[in-house]
C-alpha cells in the first residue's frame, strides 16, 4: 500500500510577499478573497488561520512594503548633503516605482484608491504612513537650514510638501505606463526647481 506523501509545509513569508504583491497591483478593494486564496494556493480556511481578515493581510503586506526606518526613504535622508539627500530621495524612489520585477508606482499611494464604504479605517491608516513619510522630509530639511546648509528664508512646510506632492506625482505616472527615462527626466527637472526654490529663499 502507497505511502501517503507529506503535508506541504506553508511558507507564511512567501504567503506575505504574494498578498503584498496583489494589493500593490490592484488596491485594497481590487483584491478578493478568492485572488487571495487562488495566488496563495490556500483554502479559506488556511487563509484565515494564517493571517486573520482580509484585512489582517492587508497591514501586514504594508508593513512588509513599508518598514519604518528602512526604506528607500529613509536611507536617502540618511545622507550627509541636503542636495543629495534630496536627489537621493526622488531618483530611488522612481526607480523603484518602474522597476520590472515589481508592481508599478507607490504601493501606500495606491493601494487605498477607490475605498467602498466600510473601509475608511484602510484609507486612514496608509495616509499616517504617508503623512509620517512626509514628516521625516520635513524635519531633514528643517535640520538643514538650522544646520546652515539652506537659507533661512526657506519655507520647510512648502518645500517639503513640493517634494512629496513630486513623489506621489511619479507613483501615479510610472503606474500609467512611464518608462524610466520619463520618471527619471522628471527628477531632472525637480531639481532644477528645487535649486530654484534655495536660491529664491537666500
Amino acid at each position: 500500500m502507497a505511502r501517503a506523501g507529506r503535508p506541504r509545509t506553508f511558507d507564511r513569508t512567501a504567503a506575505l510577499h504574494a498578498a503584498m504583491e496583489l494589493f500593490w497591483r490592484h488596491g485594497y478593494e481590487g483584491v478578493s478573497m478568492k485572488m487571495i486564496e487562488t495566488r496563495l494556493g490556500l483554502a479559506p480556511t488556511s487563509v484565515y488561520a494564517a493571517f486573520g481578515s482580509k484585512e489582517a493581510l492587508f497591514e501586514e503586506a504594508v508593513e512588509l512594503y513599508d518598514p519604518d526606518g528602512d526604506t528607500l526613504t529613509d536611507r536617502a535622508l540618511g545622507l550627509t548633503g541636503i542636495r543629495d539627500s534630496i536627489e537621493a530621495l526622488l531618483r530611488d524612489n522612481a526607480e523603484a516605482y518602474v522597476d520590472p520585477t515589481t508592481p508599478a508606482g507607490c504601493m501606500l499611494v495606491l493601494a487605498a484608491v477607490n475605498l467602498g464604504a466600510g473601509h475608511d479605517q484602510v484609507g486612514e491608516r496608509l495616509a499616517r504612513r504617508r503623512h509620517r513619510d512626509a514628516e521625516k522630509i520635513r524635519r531633514r530639511i528643517e535640520r538643514a537650514r538650522a544646520e546652515g546648509e539652506l537659507p533661512l528664508g526657506l519655507d520647510v512646510d512648502r518645500a517639503a510638501a513640493l517634494l512629496v506632492t513630486i513623489l506621489h506625482g511619479l507613483s501615479i505616472q510610472a503606474r500609467d505606463g512611464y518608462r524610466r527615462d520619463q520618471v527619471l527626466g522628471i527628477v531632472d527637472a525637480a531639481m532644477l526647481g528645487w535649486d530654484a526654490l534655495v536660491r529664491a529663499a537666500s
